[in-house]
């Protein structure tokens, strides 16, 4: 029984709204980032970014302090309004390719360490204690955790109901992707959608691992510190952007390493054999369209890469991931790479919009060798998760990627 509620939203108004919202700012090259804060006054970017207001970098408890002051003025200024009684915000992301509808709502902590909200990917620590202090001083979160749950006959119909009405906004970005959301905030409404997710036995984090998280760590922490502590305030719950499983896009990542850990070419294609039957496909563009098949480029040819069923055993769902077999198979065993999350010699692209990026990357002399991937899917997402097991890093570029301060939520 999942617990989703609505919240009143801190948020831009309407006119400056597309003026307001970023993508996440991490996302920005340094000169971006720059032009933006110059010429744009509204930008969410000067609250997250508030050093740029005195010409300098800040950093720590220092920026996050700065952050919460940003942020004040952004209200003060009557940029940021918060809405008067709760509301679900219906929210539909529309880019060339795709279209995504779903709900921004408080999800809850509670939910999370019961495990009705599943995760399949592990978390740093120290990053969840970096995000807690943030959360801790700024007092808001700006972006949500992404959760997806099974497609829901009863929520969906709510949701086309909406759709045909004049959104409270819409605007595109230079991205070409057009945004539009709605305000759900009729009591009947509401509780049909909170009664309906209660029927749903789970929710399934596809991003925002860390953001949930380190909700969960704050939420400990204020409960601590709270003698009068309910259950019911605003800190006990996170927000969260809840799309049904058919909306949710999920691409693979490429690898791409930068040498053979001292293997020649044809002692490298030796080891490999071991594992996989290789094929040698010149110059012929390959790309892999079945589970445990691989592409590689290496010393200016394509290989395909079809896994011996002989060779690997599979013993859980975990052990049947592509990203987890060539890891056990080649990263690890052949070419040295013991710790993917930190080893240098290794680095990871999304393939989604460029299909030549493992002939270029290594035709350049960046890497000596790449692996193409095909899609992890929802179902082995949701098993993963099911199972308590972590994917290796890296296993999933999952879209919708959301923007910062469409709604604001405050602890």
């Amino acid at each position: 029984m999942a617990i989703v509620n609505p919240f009143k939203a801190v948020r831009a108004t309407r006119d400056k709204v597309g003026l307001v919202s970023s993508k996440s700012y991490e996302i920005y090259a340094t000169k971006k980032l720059k032009a933006k804060l110059k010429y744009n006054p509204y930008t969410f970017l000067h609250v997250i970014n508030p050093g740029y207001k005195y010409n300098q970098e800040t950093l720590g408890e220092q920026r996050f302090k700065l952050v919460h002051n940003r942020y004040l003025e952004f209200k003060e200024d009557g940029v940021f309004k918060q809405d008067e009684k709760p509301a679900f915000y219906l929210y539909k992301k529309t880019t060339p390719e795709s279209t995504f509808c779903g709900i921004i709502a408080a999800t809850s902590v509670e939910d999370y360490n019961n495990d009705i909200i599943k995760k399949h990917e592990g978390t740093l620590h120290l990053r969840e204690l970096l995000f807690e202090n943030y959360l801790k001083n700024t007092g808001f979160n700006a972006e949500p955790v992404l959760l997806t749950y099974p497609d829901n006959t009863t929520i969906a119909k709510i949701i086309e109901k909406h759709l045909l009405k004049r959104p409270e906004y819409e605007f595109t970005t230079t991205d070409k992707n057009t945004h539009c959301i709605w305000l759900i905030d009729k009591q009947q409404e509401i509780e049909i959608i909170q009664n309906a997710f209660k029927e749903i036995s789970a929710l399934y984090i596809a991003d925002g691992h860390h953001r949930s998280s380190s909700s969960c760590l704050l939420a400990r922490r204020l409960q601590e510190e709270n003698p009068d502590h309910t259950g019911l305030e605003a800190y006990n719950f996170f927000m969260s952007y809840l799309i049904p499983e058919s909306h949710l896009k999920v691409y693979e990542f490429n690898r791409f390493v930068k040498d053979l850990n001292g293997l020649t070419v044809d002692e490298f294609l030796i080891e490999l054999d071991a594992y996989f039957r290789i094929e040698n496909k010149g110059q012929s563009l390959y790309v892999p369209k079945e589970k445990h098949h691989f592409s590689m480029y290496l010393n200016g040819n394509y290989y395909s890469l079809y896994l011996r069923k002989t060779g690997y055993e599979f013993t859980d769902v975990l052990s049947q991931l592509d990203t987890e077999i060539l890891y056990k198979t080649v990263l690890k065993p052949i070419l040295g790479i013991q710790d993917i999350r930190t080893d240098t010699r290794i680095s990871y692209a999304p393939k989604k919009n460029n299909s030549l990026e493992l002939k270029e990357k290594v035709d350049n002399g960046e890497f000596q060798v790449a692996f193409g991937l095909v899609p992890i899917n929802i179902e082995e997402i949701k098993q993963i998760a099911d199972a308590n097991l972590q994917m290796p890093p890296k296993s999933t570029y999952i879209e919708p990627k959301l923007r910062s301060a469409l709604t604001i939520y405050e602890f």
